[in-house]
């Protein structure tokens, strides 16, 4: 069909348009696959755990059954047989450099340590563990070397000196001159019969033994290197010294001076 408006061409009709259903979300139904992003928990910090103590110093008590160590912290004191540990006191602050037991008592020698000394060094403190405190102090004008107990004395070595005191009253019983004694060598017999004390002589190599109880003193030429040990029997009947060569012990008997 035509007409003077031009061509004119039937269209098909249009398949009825299907409706769109409105867009619905579920408010309730299994979750979706990919979770919510919700801000990630706050990271609890554990505490930090406990530092180790620092060793400073061990020794043995005078019949070789506990010995005592001293810590950046404190003390403790360990029997050998069985070994365990016994005792144990630890401070807030301060170290212990030295700790001398007196057999198996409360009766302590301590001796501040450490980057932070619980004492000075140059003090010797007496300490009762039954009354947790100190009950006397040796105070030198030097730094303390080594400290050596017994019922009825206490010997401390200094660099180039060592002294004797009464245990009763910490009052001053003797002082000897050595060698430089940087390591403190000194022994002391615990024996109640044999007041005996070993130390190191004003001559490299030489030993100084003084018999107390017999009021004699003798001088021995024990090496030619300087002295590197120095050991008394339990009864005080024998001394072993070594040299730092390290290449000879040499026994011998403290009263009599006969080597063996």
């Amino acid at each position: 069909m035509s007409d003077e408006r031009g061509s004119w061409h039937a269209r098909p009709p249009r398949a009825p348009s299907r409706a769109r259903a409105p867009e619905t979300r579920a408010l309730c139904g299994p979750p979706s696959l990919t979770a919510p992003k919700h801000p990630a928990p706050a990271r609890r910090h554990s505490p930090p755990a406990p530092r180790a103590p620092q060793l400073l110093y061990v020794s043995f008590n005078q019949d070789y059954g506990c010995f005592a160590v001293g810590t950046d912290q404190g003390f403790r004191i360990y029997n050998c047989e069985p070994f365990k540990e016994t005792f144990r006191r630890d401070f807030a602050s301060g170290g212990i450099g030295m700790v001398e037991m007196l057999f198996r008592c409360n009766i302590l020698a301590l001796v501040g340590g450490g980057r932070n000394p619980r004492y000075p060094p140059h003090k010797v403190m007496i300490w009762d563990d039954h009354q947790n405190r100190c009950i006397g102090e040796l105070s030198f004008r030097s730094e303390v070397r080594a400290v050596r107990l017994r019922r009825d004395r206490v010997v401390v070595a200094l660099a180039t000196k060592v002294y004797v005191y009464n245990f009763a009253d910490l009052s001053l019983l003797d002082h000897i001159e050595t060698a430089d004694n940087a390591k403190g060598l000194c022994a002391l017999c615990p024996a109640p019969s044999a007041n005996v004390l070993a130390v190191p002589g004003m001559q490299k190599g030489d030993v100084r033994i003084e018999l107390y109880d017999l009021r004699k003193t003798t001088l021995i030429a024990a090496h030619e290197a300087a002295l590197a040990c120095l050991a008394l029997s339990a009864s005080g009947s024998r001394l072993a010294t070594a040299s730092e060569k390290g290449t000879l012990i040499r026994c011998v008997r403290a009263r009599a001076l006969a080597r063996l």
